[in-house]
């Protein structure tokens, strides 16, 4: 998997586009057809995890309550909130199992004006990386996208299934 960025990313058409439409984890939680590509990897009853659309790195992953949630503090109870951070926790741990990272990136974004349902972006560093294109450098798509195939996508996604349910099998 290459790490260079090389594919271009228009930020004001996505920020355009997701201040315009609606909820994009809803409409996968609904298998809308036009969120197929977004390769859902893992799902419970409560949660699911898919492959971001927008790779900045190989291993870019997207972890949600399947119910459309704004706040991690206030609209999860304690139980919620446990449970979904467990997800959380699994889906990077998977990550790490069969994506090169020499640390994981975990955390939430959005807001209320655009992609407001409560997600976690679970990013691997690519072992290597120069320290000036860590960290919020590593995540901004501004920056540039990776080159990245369906077929890329769908392999990346069936490692991830088995990972996690190795995982569940322990």
């Amino acid at each position: 998997m290459t790490t260079e960025r090389n594919v271009p990313f228009d930020v004001a058409a996505y920020e355009a586009r997701v201040r315009s439409i609606p909820c994009f984890i809803c409409a996968i939680v609904a298998g809308d057809p036009a969120y197929e590509h977004e390769q859902v990897f893992y799902e419970d009853e409560r949660h699911l995890a898919f492959l971001s659309t927008y790779p900045t790195v190989p291993g870019y992953v997207l972890v949600s309550p399947k119910a459309h949630v704004e706040h991690v503090v206030r609209d999860l109870d304690e139980e919620a909130y446990l449970a979904l951070m467990g997800v959380v926790r699994a889906v990077a741990l998977a990550v790490e199992s069969v994506v090169p990272s020499e640390r994981t990136y975990v955390l939430s974004l959005g807001s209320q004006q655009g992609n407001a349902h409560l997600h976690w972006h679970v990013v691997p560093l690519p072992p290597g990386t120069p320290y000036r294109e860590q960290q919020f450098h590593a995540l901004m798509s501004e920056n540039g996208l990776i080159p990245w195939s369906r077929d890329q996508a769908e392999d990346l996604a069936a490692r991830l299934r088995e990972a996690m349910d190795a995982r569940r099998a322990t």
